[in-house]
């Protein structure tokens, strides 16, 4: 991994150590994203959506 921890006179607090951490993460993804091959999105297979079913007689 190129990038390190720089050890500096003053601990950092835990907030600091994971604003930056998701920083480099959010990094690391959207370099990942730009780099997957831009093909057309495929529906999610039947089922697994988070709306609710119109054809379930229980439901209301």
């Amino acid at each position: 991994m190129s990038q390190e921890a720089v050890p500096s006179s003053q601990p950092k607090s835990l907030l600091q150590q994971m604003e930056e951490l998701m920083a480099v993460l959010n990094a690391n993804l959207a370099r990942l994203d730009a780099d997957l091959p831009s093909s057309p999105r495929r529906p999610a297979p039947a089922g697994t959506g988070t709306g609710a079913r119109t054809d379930d007689p229980d439901h209301t």
